[in-house]
């Protein structure tokens, strides 16, 4: 009987969990909520690094890997390529395509949070969708500058930044109060590709506000990739993991 281990990370990920048999296990890192009404088996935690993975797979009898985690978790990516290698078996990967600017957008990408920083600095009111790293700099925050960061879970903040704790998908309706009620100036955001949290950039390009993007990094290779859940559950099936 095959076995697959799937590397949770993006809302794609439980689709595909929810078709697994038992002898399957979905790994989540622990951030976010748990799914409990899977067939599947579910683990929370690290594994200690590519080695520690690699044991897991062989410990587990583990004949696929399938890395489903977020397209800006490139740790988490090259350990899962560099254990599945190591280990004989194959790791392929469901890889969000990234959003593609439109006409009216005004994205202007940056590398790397010195980058991102100097890029800020004409802006007054930036809206924050990075997740919790802005969380480490709120001591660094311009006396002219507010901001507004927006992550899953509610975290303090300071006088010069309020943290709203918030869960995708969004409504667009919900995204121009947003942008209205805090008058954001300045949007800040990854190229994550997830249509739970377009919305925003909607809003971007009808208020004009010019957006931020956080560089993708470069993921290993794989020996498969996909771009959606139909391409994943295809092959599982044609493969017999399903």
């Amino acid at each position: 009987m095959k076995r697959m281990l799937l590397l949770g990370g993006v809302t794609e990920a439980l689709a595909i969990a929810r078709t697994l048999g038992p002898q399957h296990i979905y790994s989540l890192a622990g951030i976010g909520r748990v799914p409990t009404d899977l067939q599947c088996q579910v683990r929370v935690g690290g594994y200690g690094g590519a080695e520690g993975l690699a044991q897991f797979i062989r410990d587990e009898g583990i004949d696929l890997l399938l890395d489903a985690t977020h397209p800006y978790a490139a740790q988490i990516s090259r350990n899962a390529a560099t254990a599945a290698r190591s280990s004989g078996i194959p790791c392929w990967a469901l890889r969000r395509p990234a959003w593609q600017a439109q006409a009216g957008d005004d994205w202007r990408e940056v590398s790397d949070w010195a980058d991102l920083i100097e890029a800020l600095k004409p802006f007054r009111r930036p809206l924050f969708t990075l997740g919790r790293e802005p969380l480490q700099h709120l001591d660094e925050i311009p006396p002219e500058q507010f901001w507004t960061l927006r992550a899953l879970d509610v975290y303090p903040g300071n006088e010069r930044c309020e943290v709203i704790g918030a869960r995708g998908p969004f409504l667009i309706d919900d995204e121009r109060e947003l942008f209205e009620r805090r008058q954001i100036d300045v949007l800040i955001s990854k190229n994550s590709g997830s249509t739970a949290t377009e919305p925003k950039l909607d809003v971007a390009r009808e208020r004009g506000v010019p957006v931020l993007v956080l560089k993708r990094p470069v993921l290993p290779g794989v020996e498969r990739e996909f771009g959606s859940v139909t391409e994943v559950l295809q092959v599982l099936r044609m493969q017999q993991f399903t």
